[in-house]
């Protein structure tokens, strides 16, 4: 489904931070560095059902991240926004991948492990509803490199605060495996899931800021290859890094949820017998505060969002342009620059009822509008569907690029709308 991520169900395999240094910072070349977004990602509450809403309980969780921009310090970013109760930290630690067992990638390079602290000690407690920031570590951070971040909760969490759709594998395991360099031990290895972890920051002189995309399952990667960071916002990434490296680029946070909509809850069923489920998040005008404009050194905003309010929920062209009028006009409030992007096609994608010609019209409509006078609104249009769309059957994916089920694309697809946003538009 457009827009579905994982659900970890009970017998399952499975499962703002200062844009400034801090004071221990302050002096000679780091005081004119700047802290930069290299990752982040999007969090909800954990589902009614399975591990995400149980919790942790005495248990290791194993994640790896994609940075995009590199820096000679770290901080890491924890979120119990969505919890019920106050979570306790019992040890985090973060390290490099072991590339040389690529059998198993829960391995991590011994001699790279570093424990994280906070505010001096090894543990700490997430207040329920807050974040946690993790003191800076001296600890060089490369362009497009992988890390793992390992963290151990030590009582039971509660319903976690998470992202669904990591498109990742992850480890979990009893006890406290944060600084095991083999992965034995995790014996969950769900493809899916971020816990806790929301976002990466590094230290970086003349930091440019960073590129938030706010996007749904077409951001998320949905259709993509497990492991491979294939989605497209990690794809431009490595083409500012590729095209500028003479130069210090953007960093990309990819804030984009599977399932999200404009105007409507995670939780509210749509077309087609889809359930909902919190995992699909609040309605993205509730996400800016939270998952935008709190991000370390955002300067632009991309908005690719609507094609679910269409296919799920039947929203007419009007509301759904509303929507993205306000979401830009709160962005160039905050004085970020703003770019929107067209809706991408779908026929053929789900069951009786998902694709009609009337919502075909109400996609076209949206369409119509950013690229005539919602272009004069925003600061630049990438023009996803021109991209994606099949030039014999405009209302459908072109078949070189769709993942298979008619609205998400491929990893071919992914590079297409990669290569096509225009650098000038992100201020380069």
């Amino acid at each position: 489904m457009a827009s579905a991520a994982v659900l970890l169900v009970v017998g399952a395999p499975a499962v703002v931070a200062s844009a400034g240094p801090s004071d221990s910072d302050r002096g000679g070349a780091a005081a004119r560095a700047q802290w930069a977004g290299t990752w982040a990602a999007a969090v909800t509450r954990g589902n009614t059902v399975g591990l995400t809403n149980t919790g942790l309980n005495n248990q290791s969780i194993r994640m790896t991240v994609r940075t995009t921009v590199g820096g000679e310090r770290l901080r890491v970013r924890l979120s119990n926004l969505y919890g019920e109760q106050a979570v306790q930290v019992g040890h985090a630690t973060v390290a490099r991948p072991n590339t040389a067992t690529l059998t198993d990638r829960s391995d991590i390079l011994p001699g790279s492990l570093r424990e994280l602290k906070f505010g001096g000690s090894t543990s700490a407690t997430m207040n329920k509803g807050a974040e946690l920031l993790s003191d800076p570590l001296t600890y060089a951070v490369g362009e497009q490199e992988d890390l793992v971040v390992t963290l151990h909760f030590p009582v039971l969490t509660g319903p976690v605060t998470f992202h669904g759709q990591s498109k990742v594998t992850t480890f979990i395991g009893a006890n406290d495996l944060t600084t095991a360099a083999d992965g034995a031990g995790f014996t969950i290895r769900p493809d899916c899931c971020w816990m806790f972890l929301s976002g990466i920051d590094v230290l970086r002189p003349k930091s440019p800021g960073a590129v938030v995309v706010l996007s749904d399952s077409i951001g998320d990667g949905n259709g993509s290859t497990v492991n491979a960071n294939k989605r497209w916002p990690e794809l431009l990434a490595g083409r500012l890094v590729a095209a500028r490296p003479e130069v210090h680029t953007p960093g990309v946070l990819n804030l984009s949820l599977a399932g999200n909509r404009l105007n409507h809850e995670g939780t509210e069923p749509g077309a087609g017998g889809f359930p909902g489920y919190y995992e699909l998040g609040p309605n993205a005008l509730a996400r800016l505060n939270e998952d935008v404009f709190p991000q370390t050194g955002v300067k632009t905003l991309v908005t690719h969002l609507g094609i679910n309010d269409i296919w799920m929920s039947d929203d007419s062209a009007d509301r759904i342009i509303t929507s993205l009028r306000q979401i830009n006009q709160q962005a160039k409030a905050r004085g970020l620059r703003s770019l929107a992007v067209t809706l991408t096609p779908y026929e053929g994608h789900g069951n009786p009822g998902v694709w009609t010609p009337e919502k075909e019209t109400t996609r076209q409509a949206v369409n119509t509008w950013l690229r005539g006078p919602g272009a004069a609104e925003f600061d630049g249009l990438l023009d996803f569907d021109a991209v994606l769309r099949d030039p014999a059957q405009p209302s459908r994916l072109l078949p070189a690029y769709d993942a298979g089920d008619h609205i998400h694309p491929n990893d071919a697809g992914n590079q297409a709308l990669a290569d096509a946003v225009p650098l000038r538009l992100l201020g380069l």
